[in-house]
């Protein structure tokens, strides 16, 4: 495919269309001449010509099933506005399905117009789903400031929350509503998930190219399947597109904290059943906006900030939702489970009345369930674990309308007179944490563990202050450069592994990182051995060379790769103790006098850590105290951490009350 020369790109995009690391391009650049000039940009972030730059990558051999599209989004992107490419990829995507229709918009430039002709012909060559699918990932990536999308998983679980939740079963099939759909998030995962016939999905969606997107993957996800779409660019709460239209069930992801919502001219709506929300609380709009479009016995599933649970201008409206029976569950989600990421999102479920027709209790309460723990703190993988947060949280709702059916742990049904106090809290952890007490047994395990702990710490103290200091050192020191230089060790140095094509004899390392080490230490990747710069192994010292995460310490275990500003030391044994030379450099006082003190992530020089010149059989004595003192350390460490749990569970029991005389 051509290319226009105009076409800016960085490293980093070269990268992705070569399908390397970002330091294999900076290496083709430093080693070959006919690398093609900078055009733009500055030192630090260069740009390219992308016509200039394929013909390079295909001359020099490294392109590697690469398809089009790769070259296609650069152009994309080189539009510039947010709404002309997201316009430009829907038009794209239809003219791919439907190639003999001519263009739906007559806004478009000519050369918008050819992008869009190409591009299309590129999909129905390469796969018309693929190539949309490529596009529409590359412009949310490109624009995630500007836009809040619902993860796959969650939606999948919103889906089927609201499936299971209903009540009461559809003779004309299933209605699906999103009023706020952006890219159809949502609707896609409904037309994923319910399998029966005459499926209807409505969305709604304010911004034109976030609807037209929508349109075009509904257009993808339904195909061949006898299932209506229709997505209407409206503002739902001002303008309804579809007032008066029941449905089935409804999903919404809606804008956060938006003051101008409509406060003045709907305030006399008819939907606000359960009150005019106040205008700083436009999610209570949207919650009462979805139970508006409910059939009898229709159920809604709505992400929400936790403020909405708890905020006192919203109380009254709670109060109405629980009176009602509108509100039966709110799911409190772990941090990072959507945008924004740092916040951990609440999931309300919400069901109008059913029919006289259908047999359904009184409601007497709430179920509130607390999912915060299914978060990965230390883990690379992005969200919360998804399969056990979906079972956990499926399975508690399950029970939701049988009040004898005992909830997981994590869950509680809290009485109506107990949330219809003068707040009218409904977050979950305000009620699942006083009920998740650490039992007896659990107490005297702690207690036994803790206990052995200290015992060990004990022996540690009176072992360590018998040490005696001279009152002057006349020790003298060395430097890792210099033992370098004189053979008694090897210093490797931890670079990002290489891209090359992976060999069929080849074996899997784990790789080590800075990042690895400020989690818990645990390797979080592997790469190919043959990619590897640095590999540690057993009885090798590692060292940390960046003051944020200064460390050394004796590798125990398999083989590992090192990443970048991490180092290998190889000792000589007849010359240095391994456990000796670690405990030198893991002094403090020693990464100080090697730093460079600019930042947190200043790099440590390696080369002037000072080590003492003692021999080897003096050496001895002083790793078996190192030994020791790393040793103190770790049970130090892990009796403050279960001491500081002893004491949250125990006055967690004693605020509890029923303490034995």
């Amino acid at each position: 495919m051509s290319t226009p020369s105009a076409v800016p790109v960085s490293l980093a995009e070269i990268a992705r269309i070569a399908g390397v690391g970002r330091a294999a391009v900076s290496n083709w650049r430093r080693r070959h001449d006919s690398f093609p000039s900078r055009i733009g940009g500055t030192d630090v972030s260069p740009q390219f010509s992308l016509a200039e730059v394929e013909l390079w990558l295909r001359e020099n051999g490294k392109l590697k099933d690469v398809g089009g599209r790769e070259f296609l989004w650069p152009r994309f992107e080189a539009l510039g506005s947010r709404d002309e490419s997201g316009l430009a990829i829907a038009e794209a995507a239809r003219r791919m399905r439907f190639p003999r229709t001519r263009s739906t918009s007559s806004d478009f430039s000519a050369e918008v117009r050819q992008l869009v002709g190409e591009a299309a012909a590129l999909g129905r060559a390469e796969g018309p789903r693929q190539t949309f699918e490529f596009l529409l990932q590359r412009w949310l990536e490109t624009h995630v400031r500007q836009l809040s999308t619902t993860p796959a998983p969650l939606a999948t679980l919103m889906t089927s929350i609201a499936l299971s939740a209903r009540v009461g079963e559809s003779t004309e099939g299933l209605t699906v509503f999103d009023p706020a759909c952006g890219t159809g998030h949502l609707a896609a995962a409904a037309c994923q998930e319910y399998d029966g016939p005459g499926l209807t999905v409505l969305g709604c969606e304010r911004d034109p190219a976030l609807a037209a997107l929508a349109t075009a993957r509904l257009g993808f996800v339904t195909e061949g399947r006898a299932i209506r779409t229709e997505v209407v660019t409206a503002d739902a709460l001002r303008a309804d597109p579809f007032a008066g239209t029941p449905a089935d069930i409804a999903l919404c992801n809606p804008p956060f904290n938006e003051r101008d919502w409509g406060y003045e001219e709907l305030a006399t709506d008819q939907r606000w059943a359960h009150g005019l929300p106040p205008r700083t609380e436009p999610e209570l709009a949207w919650v009462q906006h979805l139970l508006s479009h409910l059939k009898p016995g229709g159920a809604a599933v709505v992400v929400l900030p936790p403020a909405v649970a708890s905020r006192r201008a919203g109380r009254r409206i709670r109060g109405s939702l629980l009176r009602t029976g509108a509100l039966r569950a709110v799911v409190a989600l772990p941090a990072g489970s959507a945008q924004p990421h740092s916040v951990s999102l609440q999931l309300w479920v919400l069901r109008a009345a059913p029919d006289t027709s259908t047999a359904v209790a009184p409601v007497q309460d709430a179920l509130l369930v607390d999912a915060t723990d299914f978060a990965r703190p230390g883990s690379r993988e992005p969200g919360p674990d998804w399969d056990a947060l979906s079972a956990f949280v499926l399975s508690a709702l399950a029970d939701m309308d049988h009040p004898e059916a005992a909830p997981p742990e994590n869950a509680v049904r809290v009485p109506l007179l107990d949330l219809l106090d003068d707040e009218v809290d409904v977050t979950p952890g305000r009620y699942t944490a006083s009920r998740a007490e650490t039992s007896g047994m659990e107490l005297s395990a702690s207690w036994k563990e803790l206990g052995s702990l200290l015992t060990g710490l004990t022996g540690h103290v009176r072992q360590l202050s018998e040490l005696a200091f001279e009152a002057e050192s006349s020790q003298t020191t060395t430097t890792v450069g210099d033992l370098v230089k004189a053979g008694a060790l090897t210093l490797r140095p931890g670079q990002q592994p290489s891209e090359s094509e992976p060999s069929s004899e080849d074996t899997e390392l784990p790789l080590l990182t800075v990042a690895d080490l400020l989690m818990d230490g645990t390797p979080g990747g592997m790469v190919p051995a043959h990619t590897a710069h640095a590999v540690v192994e057993d009885g090798d010292v590692v060292i940390a060379g960046v003051v944020r995460a200064y460390r050394a310490w004796v590798h125990q275990g398999p083989p590992t790769a090192l990443g970048p500003q991490l180092y290998a030391l190889r000792v000589d044994p007849e010359k240095v103790d391994a456990h000796f030379l670690a405990g030198c450099l893991r002094a403090p006082a020693n990464g100080r006098q090697a730093g460079t003190h600019a930042s947190s992530s200043s790099r440590v020089d390696i080369r002037r850590l000072q080590v003492l010149q003692l021999p080897l059989e003096e050496q001895v004595a002083y790793a078996e105290t190192f030994r020791c003192l790393r040793d103190f350390e770790t049970l130090l460490d892990r009796a403050g951490h279960l001491g500081k749990g002893l004491v949250g569970d125990v006055s967690d029991r004693l605020a509890a009350g029923g303490l034995a005389p």
